[in-house]
C-alpha cells in the first residue's frame, strides 16, 4: 500500500455545530492521520479559486457564499491510499445515499451542508493542499 497524502474540509456546517472533535475521531479511528490542521474563515477569493473547476456550474455562486460563511477547518490526511480511503470514510456527497457509520451519514444536513471535502485524486490533493499549507506547515 502506498502511503500518500490527501485534503480535507470540516466546512461551516460542521463547525457550527462543534463537530471538529467527532469527526476528527472518525478520520482517525479509519487509519488516518492528521498532519496538519488549521481552523481558518475561508476567504471570498479563496473559495472562488479553492472552487474555480465549478465556476460554470449554477450552485457556484451559493457554494461560495456557504464556504465563506463561517469558519472551516483544512486538513492534511496521511495514510495508506489516503485519498480513496477518506472519500470512503466521507460517503456519498447526498447524505440520504451515504453508507451508515461515514460522516456524511452521521453529521450532514443536506446536499449543500453535507459537512466535509476531501480530494478526489491524489494530483488534485498536492494542488489543494499547496492552497493552505507550506510543506514546513504539514508535521508527520
Amino acid at each position: 500500500m502506498a502511503i500518500e497524502r490527501t485534503f480535507s474540509i470540516l466546512k461551516p456546517d460542521a463547525t457550527a455545530r462543534n463537530l471538529t472533535g467527532a469527526i476528527n475521531a472518525v478520520i482517525e479511528e479509519a487509519g488516518l492521520r492528521i498532519v496538519a490542521q488549521r481552523r481558518i474563515r475561508m476567504s471570498e477569493a479563496q473559495a472562488k479559486t479553492f472552487y474555480e473547476v465549478h465556476a460554470e456550474r449554477p450552485f457556484y455562486g451559493e457554494l461560495v457564499s456557504f464556504m465563506t460563511s463561517g469558519p472551516v477547518v483544512v486538513q492534511v490526511l496521511e495514510g495508506d491510499n489516503a485519498v480513496a480511503k477518506y472519500r470512503e470514510v466521507m460517503g456519498a456527497t447526498n447524505p440520504a445515499q451515504a453508507a451508515e457509520g461515514t460522516i456524511r451519514k452521521r453529521f450532514a444536513v443536506s446536499v449543500g451542508e453535507n459537512s466535509v471535502h476531501g480530494s478526489d485524486s491524489a494530483e488534485n490533493a498536492a494542488i489543494e493542499i499547496a492552497q493552505f499549507f507550506t510543506e514546513a506547515d504539514i508535521v508527520g
